[in-house]
């Protein structure tokens, strides 16, 4: 199906809006969302029949350019191709995908043509992005590095936890400095009347089921820096959460631990002060700081606890 010509236009004026890209836009669940925030948005879905769907949905916003929909799968330019076999799920349309799905459930899709079209034509045609949405399902690293290697790093960008290796691209190639981490199974239960930024000022706003929620500003937690994201997302684990970064906060570059020793550095230095050195101080830092004996010759005889 061809793109309108209103979809399709790149004139200048596009490029001076604030412009989201929704790459993996399925039903177009963030698109609302996305209006609120943005002069443009995006949306980039390669299944014919939910691309019909978005543009009776989005009629208005369609007409009047604030909406563009790109009804192509989603390449690097080394893939790039006139048309690409695309693997449509007969169930569950969140799961349709591009990379050929493994023997044990190809029997679950059927195999179509469909046109093709790099990451980076997209954004050259409709102008520099605000924010990025990555859901590509089985395809997210791909474009994720096709980006950061051609020096696209917006603002605001969020990929989904399929691997470790999607954290490593946004910390490593792309110099991100301050994540959070959304839990894509509880964004309708998290983010319901959850306050957000719009263009017409605060709102309310409740995400639905399978969104990919809120991002940048409207996010509730502090943003971390690497050291002390890694943990969370180790002991969350990849799967269905959204790794969000950004460029214009710099969190504070300590990690946990060294906070942790700073503060009971600081901590020792006052318990010197008030109880002085002796077997008083001795018995307050071991039992309660419960971390370390402060006398290395005690260490053994203590054991976090005043033992002598």
């Amino acid at each position: 199906m061809q793109n309108s010509p209103a979809e399709n236009s790149g004139n200048a004026a596009a490029f001076s809006r604030t412009i989201i890209y929704d790459l993996g836009a399925n039903n177009g669940g963030d698109i609302p969302y996305y209006l609120r925030k943005a002069d443009l948005v995006v949306a980039v879905e390669a299944n014919p029949a939910l691309c019909v769907d978005l543009r009776q949905r989005f009629s208005a916003e369609l007409a009047a350019d604030r909406l563009r929909i790109e009804n192509c799968v989603l390449v690097a330019a080394s893939d790039d191709a006139h048309e690409v076999p695309f693997y449509l799920h007969k169930r569950h349309h969140v799961l349709g995908q591009f990379p050929q799905p493994d023997e044990s459930v190809i029997d679950d899709y059927d195999r179509v043509t469909l046109p093709a079209q790099s990451v980076l034509a997209i954004l050259q045609r409709h102008g520099p992005p605000h924010y990025i949405k990555l859901d590509i399902e089985g395809y997210d690293e791909v474009i994720l590095s096709e980006l950061l290697r051609n020096g696209i790093r917006p603002p605001y960008l969020s990929a989904e936890s399929s691997s470790i290796r999607v954290f490593t691209l946004l910390s490593g190639l792309g110099g991100y400095s301050a994540f959070q981490l959304v839990e894509g199974k509880t964004v309708a239960e998290n983010f319901r009347n959850h306050p957000i930024h719009t263009r017409n000022g605060p709102q309310a706003y409740s995400f639905p089921q399978h969104s990919a929620g809120p991002f940048g500003d409207d996010l509730p937690g502090p943003w971390l820096n690497a050291d002390n994201f890694l943990p969370l997302l180790a002991a969350k684990g990849m799967g269905w959460r959204d790794i969000h970064v950004t460029s214009l906060v710099q969190p504070d570059p300590t990690s946990h631990a060294q906070q942790r020793r700073r503060n009971l550095r600081h901590l020792r230095g006052w318990l010197r002060a008030k109880f002085h050195r002796g077997p008083a101080l001795h018995f307050v830092l071991c039992c309660c700081l419960h971390t370390f004996c402060a006398f290395p010759s005690h260490a053994s005889r203590c054991n976090n606890r005043c033992v002598r």
